[in-house]
């Protein structure tokens, strides 16, 4: 047999504790396929390991020592390989229990001994050709996926280019703020349980970093290229651009429903803000920052220093990490100082490797997973009528209502109020950000709702009540805040919001 022909032959690996059992499948199973072999779990894990891209099926003995069959399901689930490794269980067992857990732990069938051989390649030719059949289409829905966000990051790379070349930037900045933005979002997930961020959000996060300077439009040449320290007015005017880009894009149709577009509102109003208030617009502090634009922040302030600009030149990466940890730039989280830290190493590599802009090919398929995931095994397109026609008929029930209502938005830092609470805080839209003094109703009270909600889990969502007296428009009421942890299904969940209600419980009447 050539070696091209042998290239296309499945693999197999086969997993059992008697050499006479692991023969016996092999010499059955060599004429149209290829196979490896582990005489207990904790060998099989290891083989896996070596071999993860190449096995196509395991058949997967149960009752074995040092690490059982289902301790090898379990670890399959654990590294992931359970999603694109079918698992056929070939045992002497025949308990409903046992034939219970192997399908629990993600088994795609079960085979009894004694068995056939006919049985056998029957069992695993339908398999492979149904895993191969979900490859094939999970390749065409990535390549639709790569395309789309492609897309999307070219439109709004080349505004973000048109920004840097008017300021005299060779244009990479972008693409340096998009990676590095990614690493320390990446390293975040992993180290931190805190921020509910999925793979699909972080590459959102990294397209809208784009645009974070987009302000800069309305700033004139002089100021913006000037290769000399600005003068304290001119300083000030630059300034403005992050109000005057995040305004550009509220003013956008698409503000109020698309999620890319309020990140990009968030990072282009909020990144240069600072964690001890110190920054600017608005002197947000600590987590009133959302988490994109404290990222982009520290994304940006590290490639600032490491590039040369028309009033420096470029400092070394082991400048700019002393520059930036003992503080001359400002104060981060600092977790996210941990996560730089953490990837400072790889920065250089992966600026280097990612020059182009491309979308991480690894990234982009665990987002096909989320999106086949959400699609195909959850219905979510049906979830999603019902869940829009149960808030539809909540609105209608309650609009009247004489109460604040509302929907937080843990990704996007955002609230969406009911008809009355639009109406009683005075704003425009249904959808404000609370860390904006226009509508920060709750005040000082805030950060002790956000420290409430953060201390709830999935089994214990309710906050214990809050009762404050307010003062709003000159008028001081008591109040009642009730609320609610919204909590994803993934495993372990994700904290993605909260649901509320801010009662008025004065007995005063109310004025005029």
């Amino acid at each position: 047999m050539s070696a091209e022909n042998r290239k296309k032959r499945s693999v197999i690996l086969i997993v059992d504790d008697s050499m006479l059992n692991r023969e016996m499948l092999s010499e059955m199973l060599n004429d149209d396929y290829d196979t490896l072999q582990a005489e207990n779990g904790e060998e099989a894990i290891a083989v896996m390991k070596e071999h993860e891209h190449d096995i196509d099926l395991v058949l997967l003995d149960i009752v074995m020592p040092v690490m059982d069959g289902f301790q090898v399901l379990d670890k399959m689930n654990r590294y992931g390989w359970i999603k694109y490794i079918p698992v056929i269980m070939i045992s002497a067992e025949g308990y409903y229990s046992y034939v219970k857990k192997a399908y629990d732990l993600g088994a795609t069938d079960y085979i009894r001994r004694p068995y056939q051989s006919y049985l056998i390649h029957r069992r695993i030719d339908n398999t492979l050709r149904l895993y191969n059949k979900q490859k094939r289409l999970l390749d065409i829905v990535e390549e639709q996926v790569y395309a789309k966000q492609n897309d999307s990051r070219t439109m709004i790379n080349i505004l973000g280019h048109i920004v840097e070349f008017r300021n005299g930037e060779s244009g990479i900045h972008v693409h340096h703020i998009q990676t590095i933005t990614r690493l320390l979002l990446q390293n975040l997930v992993r180290i931190s349980n805190d921020y509910p961020i999925s793979d699909s959000e972080i590459l959102q996060i990294c397209t809208a970093s784009a645009l974070h300077d987009i302000g800069k439009i309305t700033i004139d040449d002089k100021i913006l290229n000037k290769p000399g320290k600005l003068t304290p007015e001119e300083f000030e005017i630059m300034k403005t651009h992050a109000a005057a880009g995040a305004n550009m894009l509220k003013d956008m149709p698409a503000y109020q429903e698309n999620g890319l577009v309020h990140l990009a509102y968030q990072i282009c109003r909020w990144h240069h803000e600072r964690y001890d208030g110190r920054g600017y617009p608005d002197g947000l502090k600590g987590e009133e920052i959302p988490i994109a634009a404290q990222v982009v922040s520290l994304a940006d302030v590290y490639d600032a220093l490491t590039s040369e600009r028309c009033y420096k030149k470029a400092f070394s990466h082991e400048k700019a990490m002393e520059m930036i940890f003992e503080g001359q730039c400002g104060a981060f989280n600092p977790i996210l100082l941990k996560c730089l830290k953490n990837v400072g190493g790889n920065i250089g590599l992966e600026l280097a490797l990612d020059e182009k802009g491309e979308i991480d090919r690894f990234m982009m398929a665990r987002i096909t997973d989320e999106i086949i995931e959400d699609r195909m095994s959850d219905n979510s397109a049906y979830r999603v009528r019902l869940l829009e026609a149960e808030h539809a008929k909540r609105m209608f029930f309650t609009n009247d209502i004489e109460e604040i209502q509302f929907e937080y938005d843990a990704l996007f830092g955002t609230i969406k109020l009911s008809s009355y609470g639009e109406k009683f805080i005075g704003v425009n839209s249904k959808v404000i950000y609370p860390h904006q003094k226009e509508n920060d109703f709750l005040g000082e009270y805030r950060a002790e709702l956000i420290e409430r909600l953060h201390e709830t889990t999935p089994e214990n969502p309710d906050i214990t009540p809050l009762i404050h007296q307010i003062t709003y428009k000159g008028e001081t009421r008591l109040y009642k805040i009730i609320a609610r942890s919204l909590w994803s299904n993934d495993n372990p969940p994700r904290y993605i919001g909260a649901l509320g209600r801010i009662v008025d419980i004065d007995e005063k009447p109310k004025k005029k």
